[in-house]
């Protein structure tokens, strides 16, 4: 039986978890809304490369004035790289998707994420293959995926290959989640969190100083919904939750992680119906519910 001072000791670490899990749930899951009102004016890349420029900088300064030590050259390779893959790509290629795909579309198709990590450890070193089960899990995610995009019928729709490109984005979510349980990275978790988002916010506007955005966009133009849509992303979306998501993924197993896509899909949904008048069709409803249940049977059935 533990003593007083080790389920004190405890107890603030619970809380944390339950608060942390829950800023992913919910405010993620209407990040992708925001996102779609942020992108009516605002260009997707340096929309995105300024919300975790800006607030990577905030991060990164309020832990160096608390006593985090300078991070090493190391630490800053590992962030980089974790930026790349959870920024760029993951965080990048789904705001550029949103131009074509509805926001709970979206949020659906980033559901696929939990897939991407059981296949990715079962590729990877560790060779962790899945059970019988998790292989019916990842088999139903893959129907729902097909039920969502219908690739046959909607094969000269533009939202086909925006969809694939959000499914790509997921995998790169899996893979710097992944990776990122293992990298050598500062023992502050802020400053880890701020380097992350410094690297990708670089990297998110120069590939919208690449795809010419600068040039394209009318700043004078940008109205105010997109501006309240960026700042709800910055300090909700980026301060917030995902300080929240990079903490949990160095205290939590990876499949318990993303739980956060049981909940994301069913807030966007909802959102993009209630707020964007997005439709829910049956063909929606059938791929979350197939979508969900692999996650489900996934995250629940995976070592942890």
């Amino acid at each position: 039986m533990p003593t007083s001072s080790t389920a004190t000791a405890k107890t603030p670490v619970s809380w944390l978890k339950i608060a942390a899990f829950a800023a992913i749930y919910i405010i993620w899951g209407s990040t992708y809304l925001a996102i779609v009102f942020a992108i009516e004016t605002l260009p997707p890349f340096l929309m995105a490369g300024l919300r975790f420029l800006l607030a990577g900088a905030l991060l990164y300064t309020f832990a160096r004035f608390n006593g985090a030590k300078a991070p090493s050259k190391i630490h800053w390779r590992s962030t980089f790289i974790i930026g790349g893959l959870l920024l760029l790509i993951g965080n990048g290629a789904v705001v550029w998707a949103e131009q074509y795909v509805a926001s709970g579309i979206a949020a659906l198709l980033v559901t696929t994420e939990p897939l991407w990590v059981v296949a990715l450890q079962w590729a990877g070193k560790e060779k962790a293959k899945p059970n019988k089960v998790v292989l019916l899990g990842m088999l139903i995610g893959m129907v729902g995926m097909l039920v969502l995009v219908n690739p046959w019928e909607n094969a000269q729709s533009v939202e086909l290959w925006p969809s694939l490109i959000i499914f790509i984005a997921a995998g790169a979510w899996a893979l710097g989640s992944l990776y990122s349980n293992k990298a050598a990275l500062p023992s502050s978790q802020v400053l880890t969190t701020g380097m992350q988002m410094l690297c990708g916010g670089a990297l998110l506007l120069t590939a919208g100083t690449v795809a010419g955005e600068w040039q394209t966009t009318v700043w004078s133009e940008v109205s105010s919904k997109s501006w309240l849509a960026f700042g709800y992303l910055l300090v909700f979306g980026s301060l917030i939750a995902f300080t929240a998501y990079s903490w949990l993924t160095r205290v939590a197993p990876p499949a318990q992680v993303s739980t956060y896509a049981y909940v994301n899909p069913v807030i966007a949904v909802f959102l993009g119906w209630a707020l964007a008048n997005e439709q829910i069709t049956w063909q929606t409803l059938l791929a979350a519910a197939l979508l969900v249940t692999a996650v489900v049977i996934i995250t629940l059935t995976s070592k942890h």
